[in-house]
C-alpha cells in the first residue's frame, strides 16, 4: 500500500500542483501537463492499490471476499453517479467551467468516502482517517477561489498521502 499511497501522493502534488502554476500565470506549460501528471500518478496509484486489495482478497474467507468485492463495486457507483451529477450541474446550470473544480474536488470526496468504508471493513485506522481527511479538505477547498484551489489539493491531499505512506510501515508492524 505503501506505494500506492506514493503514486496518489505524486497525481496530487504534481498534478493539482502543476495546475496552481499553470491557472496563475507563475510557468508557462503546455495544457496537457497538469492533467497527464494528475493521470499518471492516479494510474500508478490505481494499478498498485488494485493489486494490493486482491492480495488481501486471496487471503481472506469467503464473507470477508464478499464484503470486499462490495465496497470494491461501490468505487464504479461512486464515480458513475459523480460523473452524472457533474454532467447535470453544468448542463442545468449552463456553466460548463464548473467542471474544472467539480471533477477534482467530487472526485477527492468519492476517494475519500469509499476510503472510510474501506477503512471500516479492514479494520484499518490509517485509512479510514486518511479518507475522513481527503473528504473534508476537497470539500472545503471549494470554498478557495482560483487556482488556490488546487493549492489545497495539491498540498493538503498529496501531503496526506504522504503522512499514510510513512505510517504505513508502523500499521504494518503493529498488527
Amino acid at each position: 500500500m505503501i506505494a500506492a499511497y506514493l503514486g496518489f501522493a505524486f497525481a496530487h502534488v504534481f498534478g493539482h500542483g502543476a495546475a496552481v502554476l499553470s491557472r496563475s500565470g507563475a510557468v508557462l506549460m503546455p495544457g496537457w501537463l497538469p492533467i497527464g501528471l494528475l493521470g499518471g500518478g492516479l494510474l500508478a496509484g490505481t494499478i498498485l492499490a488494485t493489486s494490493a486489495s486482491l492480495r488481501i482478497q486471496r487471503k481472506a474467507s469467503p464473507e470477508r471476499r464478499r464484503a470486499e468485492k462490495l465496497v470494491g463495486t461501490a468505487w464504479i457507483t461512486g464515480f458513475v453517479a459523480l460523473g452524472l451529477a457533474i454532467t447535470a450541474l453544468s448542463t442545468v446550470f449552463d456553466v460548463p467551467e464548473l467542471q474544472t473544480v467539480l471533477w477534482p474536488a467530487g472526485s477527492t470526496i468519492v476517494v475519500g468516502l469509499i476510503y472510510i468504508a474501506e477503512g471500516a471493513v479492514r479494520r484499518n485506522a490509517l485509512h479510514y482517517n486518511l479518507g475522513t481527511w481527503l473528504a473534508l479538505v476537497a470539500a472545503a477547498s471549494l470554498f478557495v477561489p482560483g487556482p488556490g484551489f488546487f493549492g489545497v489539493l495539491a498540498v493538503l491531499g498529496g501531503g496526506a498521502y504522504l503522512v499514510a505512506a510513512f505510517l504505513e510501515p508502523r500499521r504494518l508492524a503493529d498488527r
